[in-house]
């Protein structure tokens, strides 16, 4: 089962490696990090550097796309892999983002008239892009599943993993990497975060996906 993640420069880390983390763990799953130009791709915060070992003509038909968000998403161009989304998302099994890697999905008209999620800060642009935001972690529509922000990726990919091979399969992955969330403060969504956290968030600009 191929499973590709696009990478581009200025990506957040954790799209793409959160849900890797639970996908690569799944029984014949081959995760392939692919570019329009392969080689090393920054993240947002140009500390890190994540590597694309393909170009995306070399992976025509995954069964599972899984395309990240991140600054990247909206200071570049990304026509060629706008084009590949387009066409993978003719035979993949599973198309689905994190966070505004749905912007792309969105770019690729993927998503019109679709319920979909992405980064609340970024809900204008999504809907701008023909789908209809809404807060849940994670948005299934048939076969295009959308996460929200960075950390929902993971989310996400569990529910892929449940799809692919089942509960047991499913629960097995996230016991190994030992996934339990238990954050010292309930501010993880908007509609939760007290007032004065979410204009602090407003105030400092999209810092993720």
């Amino acid at each position: 089962m191929q499973i590709a993640i696009p990478l581009f420069d200025r990506v957040t880390a954790l799209d793409a490696i959160g849900p890797y983390e639970v996908l690569s763990r799944l029984p014949g799953a081959e995760v392939l990090f692919v570019a329009a130009e392969p080689g090393p791709k920054r993240t947002d915060t140009g500390a890190l550097a994540l590597t694309a070992e393909r170009g995306l003509g070399e992976v025509l038909k995954p069964e599972i796309v899984v395309v990240p968000g991140g600054r990247g998403t909206r200071d570049q161009p990304h026509e060629e892999l706008v084009a590949w989304i387009q066409q993978a998302h003719q035979t993949s099994r599973y198309t689905t983002s994190v966070c505004t890697g749905a912007l792309l999905l969105g770019a690729a008209g993927i998503l019109d008239g679709l319920r979909a999620t992405t980064h609340w800060l970024f809900f204008d642009q999504l809907r701008a892009l023909g789908a209809e935001p809404t807060l849940e972690r994670v948005v299934e529509q048939g076969k295009v599943i959308t996460a929200a922000g960075v950390s929902s990726g993971i989310d996400m990919a569990l529910r892929l993993a449940q799809l692919i091979a089942g509960d047991d399969v499913a629960q097995a992955v996230q016991l190994s990497i030992e996934y339990d969330p238990q954050p010292p403060f309930d501010a993880g969504s908007p509609d939760k975060a007290p007032e004065p956290i979410v204009q602090l968030v407003r105030q400092l600009g999209a810092t993720a996906g």
